[in-house]
């Protein structure tokens, strides 16, 4: 390959690779990225164009090699961007772990789970829309229609017999046929949001840049879920995910809840009163305890 199009992003302390491939290859179906042995492969969308990219860990670096499309020194730039966001690799988990460990039940989280990052979604509209599709059904299921969705929808980027999928941009699934989506397993409610939220991004009254300088995050929620399809567990879910905002925590999410179990916080899912003191201790970091809480209910094999 040539090296022209290929760069090295530094890892930064407290950071795992491993991690970050064992949470994207759960033996879900998932259509938006593809994972052979420890390379992990992407398309995107940068400007007009698609663009295929590879990473993989080398020493104490991602090497990230551009396979398909302009490797230009702007598209570097955005993969750069693009990655160190994803895997959120510009922040210092360090205070994260000090608090972990001064919770005995929690402390083991620190070593088990070592270098976990929040895993982000980086197109606020995907994240949205992943909500939505997951409403009310199970998580395999979930990925079979979103598969169906991308690929009637999407764009795909061909490389060595295999297409690797982008997510539908708003201007395309604002068109999207009811009866399509519905023959897809949609529910046509399911469906009508998904076209209303397509139709807000297109019309700008929902953006990511805007959502994200609003001045706190009660208004962002509030923005949020002003639009039909999004309610509080989506709202919060798309902000720790889109805009890694440290506040939002998925209240009432049931794999959540059965976390906290396992771990001893509760007994009984009533018990609000201790999960907000649980969740209090943990102030501005609300919402890696909750990914950390979900990362515990399965066993990496």
């Amino acid at each position: 390959m040539n090296s022209d199009q290929t760069f090295f992003i530094p890892v930064p302390a407290l950071f795992s690779f491993d991690e970050c491939l064992w949470f994207l290859d759960r033996n879900y179906d998932d259509c938006l990225h593809v994972i052979k042995g420890k390379v992990l492969y992407k398309a995107v969308k940068i400007g007009a164009e698609p663009v295929l990219f590879s990473i993989e860990e080398e020493s104490s670096f991602l090497k990230v090699t551009v396979l398909a499309g302009e490797a230009s020194r702007e598209n570097k730039d955005f993969l750069n961007a693009y990655i160190a966001e994803w895997f959120d690799m510009n922040r210092n988990i360090q205070p994260f772990y000090d608090l972990l460990k001064t919770d005995g039940r929690l402390a083991y989280m620190t070593e088990t789970y070592k270098g976990f990052r929040l895993i982000g979604i980086f197109n606020i509209f995907e994240a949205i829309c992943w909500c939505i599709v997951g409403q009310q059904i199970n998580l395999s299921f979930a990925y079979k229609v979103k598969r169906r969705l991308v690929e009637r929808y999407g764009e795909k980027v061909d490389f060595e017999n295999e297409s690797y999928y982008i997510f539908p941009e708003p201007e395309v699934l604002l068109h999207a046929d009811l009866q399509e989506l519905k023959s897809m397993q949609f529910s046509e409610r399911k469906a009508l949001y998904v076209i209303g939220i397509a139709k807000a991004f297109h019309e700008g009254t929902l953006d990511k840049e805007a959502i994200r300088l609003l001045p706190d995050f009660d208004s962002r929620v509030k923005v949020l879920t002003a639009h039909k399809g999004i309610g509080l567990w989506t709202a919060n879910y798309t902000l720790m995910k889109s805009l890694h905002e440290p506040q939002a925590i998925p209240h009432g999410d049931i794999g959540l809840l059965q976390a906290l179990a396992n771990n001893g916080i509760i007994h009984d899912r009533s018990e609000t009163e201790k999960i907000d003191a649980l969740f209090s201790s943990f102030a501005g970091w609300e919402s890696y305890l909750a990914f950390y809480l979900w990362r515990s209910l399965t066993v990496r094999i």
